[in-house]
């Protein structure tokens, strides 16, 4: 059931909003008013028994359909989403005072998606994403200066291609959360849940 005062419009105009649509109007805002990254999110995965590991990632891209991000697949979060393909992520404006936590299952991109993206990319993180064996162990720091110049060196010309390891993932979200602080920790939160196709709005006590 959607819980929020039927009586109060405000409540009753925001049931009705899509939460993508309020998420790009918020992302609009961090985009003119945090200082660095604003597209910077943690990015939550868990093993197939439940262990939970976080990091921050950058969002790359947002449609109806969800949010991407790009990664090594043979990274830890990686082989987690493999095995576990339900993820969340959560964005934070500290400039803003608001939050936003999004649910719901990965799902691979196509070659095609990832090539599109990967020959936007400069050289340098081109070459870095075939130097680096992502969160695997690596004995000396030099390790990844030596293989940065190989695949620089094999790659002097022409165009680097997007290795096999190397794609993206969109996020498809049954649940977003918005949160914005508010005086005296009367915070407003706003829960949005897919529902039969549908987002139905629920307001949480902070």
């Amino acid at each position: 059931m959607t819980s929020f005062d039927t009586k109060n419009p405000e409540d009753a105009r925001i049931a009705l909003e899509d939460p993508l649509d309020k998420f790009v109007q918020w992302m609009q805002d961090a985009e003119a008013n945090e200082p660095s990254l604003p597209n910077a999110v943690s990015l939550a995965t868990a093993t197939l028994d439940g262990r939970p590991s976080l990091r921050m990632v950058l969002l790359k891209g947002m449609d109806a359909d969800g949010f991407v991000f790009y990664t090594n697949l043979e990274s830890r979060k990686g082989d987690e989403m493999s095995a576990n393909p339900w993820a969340a992520m959560c964005f934070h404006w500290k400039s803003l005072t608001r939050q936003i936590r999004v649910e719901g299952q990965v799902i691979l991109l196509s070659d095609d998606e990832a090539d599109a993206y990967f020959v936007t990319r400069d050289r340098e993180s081109k070459i870095d994403a075939w130097a680096s064996r992502q969160s695997r162990p690596m004995a000396r720091s030099f390790e990844l200066e030596r293989e940065v110049k190989k695949f620089a060196a094999k790659y002097v010309v022409g165009e680097i291609p997007r290795p096999e390891f190397w794609s993206g993932y969109r996020l498809r979200p049954v649940r977003i959360e918005f949160w914005s602080q508010r005086p005296f920790r009367l915070h407003d939160r706003l829960q949005f849940d897919r529902v039969d196709g549908d987002w139905q709005m629920t307001r949480l006590y902070p």
